[in-house]
């Protein structure tokens, strides 16, 4: 994968960049997602979450909206969040 240059970018850092993540309904799911957006943004505030559950309950989506700095942080706080065991899907 090529360096995409700041003038490239269709993203203006720092900026405000929500990302979805779907994973079972179950207890910590929302506090381990917290974490590793706190680990990629520091002022991550938990209470701006967006939760909405599957039609069926089993699965919980939520819309964590995070201060990207740059593409290499996104990129590491993608990988991240799709390698974490609770997590089945990241958009």
């Amino acid at each position: 994968m090529r360096d995409i240059s700041p003038e490239e970018s269709l993203i203006e850092y720092p900026s405000r960049f929500p990302i979805k993540v779907m994973g079972a309904h179950v207890e910590g799911f929302i506090e381990a997602i917290t974490h590793v957006a706190r680990q990629f943004d520091p002022e991550f505030d938990a209470a701006t979450i967006e939760q909405r559950p599957s039609k069926g309950g089993n699965y919980l989506g939520l819309t964590i909206t995070i201060t990207a700095t740059s593409r290499e942080q996104l990129d590491e706080l993608y990988r991240t969040l799709t390698t974490h065991p609770m997590v089945k899907v990241v958009l």
